[in-house]
């Protein structure tokens, strides 16, 4: 984007900061006492349920961590040269001679079918449309829609001055650019959304997601009914020494452990679209380590003692 900027239109911000801080606050405190419960409970169900209740509390958290720093962060400018639209790591530059029309959204004839999952200061997501084809959202507000057309797709955005915008948009446009300007598009550096378009992703997360949640309830299980447990082999291949069952607990936060690190470090390489390979190849690897810890506690719990 060149530095002349003729103005810049952020969207609204405050009662979807608002309404994110609240989920993160609320998911927090679920989490925090499921945990301080989970201190206090006999191992066993009991102790599997909380467990399993402070994770699922806390996994959704940095996913409306990031939706609140992205609208925190969020922005639209207008020079003589480019639109920007700025949203927490995603930046979208598009020249003004690639641009063909922009009108709000109210003006169409059929209207916007609107992202399925979305929350106030978050109306993210691509939808299509029956005359406009894809239309990507990158808003906070959708009563407040505005349309930027290019020949490629369809943008939503919402300035919370929608005139304003629209005018310094058409007064750009008849000062004329100053330089040619490049149309750049980068998206979030996890490319989460991205990855979960491929259906090999899809399955090898969920299916790792399920294994490794299986693992933490049969574990769960087994330790009341075990006294003691050998927890690895010689090197002569025989049990060791037994010992306390709740060590077996170790196993599912091992694997659940290798798993997030496995998916995170496949997304970092699906950036890219030559070491894409690289990252299946972690999360099938993710995945197998899943099936071998359940293969190690089927192979502890029938090994004699």
């Amino acid at each position: 984007m060149n530095n002349t900027k003729v103005g810049h239109f952020p969207p609204a911000k405050r009662f979807g900061l608002i309404v994110h801080g609240v989920i993160i606050l609320i998911l927090a405190g679920i989490s925090t006492w499921e945990f301080f419960n989970l201190t206090l409970a006999p191992v066993g169900p009991t102790f599997v349920s909380y467990l399993l209740a402070a994770l699922l509390a806390f996994a959704p958290i940095p996913f409306f961590g990031y939706r609140a720093y992205a609208l925190l962060r969020a922005d639209y400018y207008i020079d003589r040269d480019s639109l920007a639209i700025l949203w927490g790591l995603r930046v979208e530059d598009i020249p003004l001679t690639d641009i063909e029309w922009v009108r709000p959204a109210s003006d169409l004839s059929h209207p916007l079918s609107l992202p399925r999952f979305r929350l106030p200061g978050a109306v993210i997501g691509t939808r299509r449309h029956m005359d406009l084809g894809a239309v990507e959202f990158i808003a906070s507000d959708s009563r407040k829609l505005i349309l930027v057309a290019t020949s490629k797709r369809v943008f939503a955005i919402s300035p919370k001055d929608m005139v304003s915008l629209v005018r310094t948009f058409a007064r750009a446009t008849e000062l004329g650019s100053l330089t040619p300007a490049e149309a750049k598009s980068v998206y979030p550096s996890f490319v989460i959304t991205q990855a979960w378009e491929s259906p090999v992703a899809r399955f090898l997360w969920v299916s790792g997601l399920i294994l490794n949640l299986g693992l933490v309830v049969w574990v769960g299980i087994l330790i009341p009914s075990l006294t003691q447990i050998p927890i690895g082999f010689n090197a002569f291949g025989a049990p060791d020494e037994p010992t306390s069952s709740v060590r077996l607990i170790l196993l599912p936060f091992v694997s659940a452990s290798m798993f997030v690190i496995g998916v995170f470090a496949g997304l970092y390489f699906y950036r890219w679209k030559m070491q894409r390979p690289l990252a299946f190849i972690l999360w099938i690897s993710s995945t197998l380590c899943a099936v071998l810890f359940l293969m190690a506690v089927l192979f502890l719990v029938g090994a004699p003692i």
